[in-house]
């Protein structure tokens, strides 16, 4: 038996090294760039379990599930940490984390989600960064969800540890992911004797075993057919175009807002303001007396196809996911959700205008 991905050639030290090029490239960056053998969820851990610890004051936005996650690891390392919670239909403010700031001025670590996919909002990373370097913090950020979808600068943003994942606009694999790395950060892993060594955690494994020895040889056997699927997403991305791929992630996510609104029967945007939603993924608040859940399955029971997905814990009862990222962000697949939420919306008994929300979403451009 043959198969296109089996039997392949191991991939070499080299190609590896180049395909970490393409994405600092990607990345407008000139810090190093790891790619790390696993889902993002492992630089983004790794990243804070070596640069923080005893003796580290963090600050901790949460305008989503992800921020708790990130406050619940500085705490694990025995870091102290301030929580900066703003309602999920919002974005955080670069005057709020300067007020943070004011009121803690020992704070020594900032920790921040750009796009919540899981609540739709998106943070103004470029103001907040002018606020964090103004203090002299390090800056942790998650860029999975928003990297593809809308301008993601480390160096110009001033960010240290900057994480992505392709598994979302870039429409690339889940499997892989990668971390820029300031040499502040590295500095600041070097002096934490509790940060991560020999464990797949460890960012300073790949430093010392993989960047401080040229790229010449890996320190083990790479994840060879997510680093071809990467490298093929990236390839992609640069051939349209990054500028081309965001406006279409945008396009979608304004055609979904305004389709949505002209629907009727109570559907709304989740989060208020067109300026804090995210173009990875728009989420809907239901009418009442209708369940998220139970509209989402409705809706997938009229076309299966669609990205549709109900919100997390509490938020399975009020909110709706419409995920038009990667492949999926496209009008037809904006039209084809409107139109299953209303047959959906429909079934429970609420009026709606499928064509109104079509032809809204259409007059987007």
């Amino acid at each position: 038996m043959t198969h296109p991905f089996l039997d392949l050639p191991p991939l070499s030290a080299a190609h590896f090294a180049s395909i970490e090029d393409r994405v600092a490239r990607l990345l407008d960056t000139r810090q190093d760039v790891v790619i790390m053998q696993g889902e993002a969820l492992l630089p983004l851990e790794g990243a804070i379990r070596a640069t923080a610890g005893p003796g580290t004051t963090a600050l901790n936005v949460i305008t989503g599930p992800y921020g708790q996650t990130f406050g619940n690891w500085l705490r694990d390392c025995g870091a102290t940490v301030i929580d900066l919670a703003v309602p999920f239909h919002t974005a955080v403010t670069a005057a709020q984390i300067r007020e943070a700031f004011a009121e803690h001025p020992e704070i020594g670590f900032v920790s921040l989600v750009h796009a919540e996919a899981a609540t739709g909002n998106t943070n103004p990373v470029a103001e907040i960064g002018e606020v964090v370097r103004e203090h002299g913090a390090l800056f942790h950020l998650d860029a999975v969800a928003s990297v593809g979808a809308e301008p993601v600068l480390p160096d110009a943003w001033g960010v240290d540890l900057c994480v992505i994942g392709a598994q979302k606009a870039m429409g690339g694999p889940a499997g892989v992911s990668a971390v820029s790395v300031s040499e502040r950060a590295w500095a600041r892993m070097a002096a934490n004797p509790n940060a991560p060594r020999r464990s797949y955690l460890s960012l300073l494994d790949w430093k010392e075993r993989w960047l401080d020895c040229g790229r010449t040889a890996l320190p083990h056997a790479p994840a060879q057919l997510e680093m071809l699927a990467l490298e093929a997403c990236v390839e992609r991305i640069e051939t349209v175009g990054l500028g081309a791929v965001m406006a279409r992630h945008r396009a979608a996510a304004l055609a979904t807002r305004a389709g949505a609104a002209a629907l009727g029967g109570g559907l709304e945007p989740y989060v208020h303001e067109t300026r804090d939603a995210a173009p990875v993924a728009t989420t809907l608040r239901v009418p009442p007396g209708v369940v998220a859940s139970e509209l989402v399955a409705r809706a997938l029971r009229h076309d299966p196809a669609v990205p549709l997905a109900a919100g997390g814990g509490a938020l399975a009862k009020e909110m709706i996911r419409v995920n038009h990222y990667g492949a999926d962000a496209t009008p037809r697949t904006v039209a084809a959700s409107l139109t299953a939420l209303g047959a959906a919306l429909t079934e429970a008994g609420v009026t709606t205008d499928v064509a109104r929300a079509r032809r809204a979403a259409e007059a987007v451009r």
